[in-house]
């Protein structure tokens, strides 16, 4: 198929994705007795709420990218560690749980997929399928700024406090150091736990379906 009419098809699933991750994160917040991400008029479904034009164009460009992350406040939780917890994983999760349904469609239906009349419906399938197990294996790397690292500052016991510190300060240039090692020598090392998933899961839920 045309890179063009891939790129396009590719435009619902990335905004799909983004826009479920980030009210994930913000309704999950919520319920644990913050109400930042709801003040901020962003426990909302439209993806405009949610979408960085910048994060959005390198999705397209580079294959990866961001969304604008909700502004949540720890100190309104009622809990605070399962507060960080649960929020933190909100997003991770509601991707593989959405991934579910399309993959489960393009298992029951592989016409969509095999049919060139229905091929493009069954490409956005196979691409919300494949952008949503992105989105959950990406964000669960525990480097800020990702979900993960929230996950590991929350369980690391106090004496390993050090790495918390060292994460935040130079985490994100490790990420975009990674990012790009991977793209520039080939040798997967993020994509050595990103390409695992996707496939593994990807043929749990789409069987026989190709994967991109």
């Amino acid at each position: 198929m045309n890179l063009l009419i891939v790129y396009i098809l590719s435009l619902p699933p990335i905004l799909f994705a983004l826009t479920i991750h980030e009210y994930a994160h913000g309704y999950v917040a919520y319920r644990m007795g913050d109400p930042t991400a709801k003040f901020a008029g962003r426990l909302t479904l439209n993806p405009l709420k949610h979408i960085d034009l910048f994060g959005f164009l390198a999705f397209l460009i580079f294959r990866f990218g961001w969304a604008k992350p909700v502004p949540i406040q720890p100190y309104n939780f009622t809990n605070f560690k399962k507060g960080i917890l649960y929020t933190s994983l909100a997003g991770p999760l509601s991707n593989f749980l959405f991934a579910i349904p399309f993959g489960l469609l393009l298992r029951a239906f592989p016409a969509l997929y095999y049919n060139n009349l229905l091929l493009p419906i069954g490409m956005m399938l196979q691409l919300a399928l494949v952008y949503n197990l992105i989105f959950c294996a990406f964000n669960l790397i525990p480097i800020p700024p990702l979900d993960g690292s929230k996950v590991l500052f929350v369980l690391l016991p106090p004496e390993y406090r050090h790495i918390e510190l060292w994460l935040e300060r130079y985490g994100f240039m490790v990420l975009i150091g990674l990012i790009f090692f991977d793209r520039i020598t080939g040798i997967p090392i993020l994509w050595g736990w990103i390409g695992p998933f996707v496939s593994i899961f990807g043929r749990i839920f789409a069987g026989s379906i190709p994967l991109l």
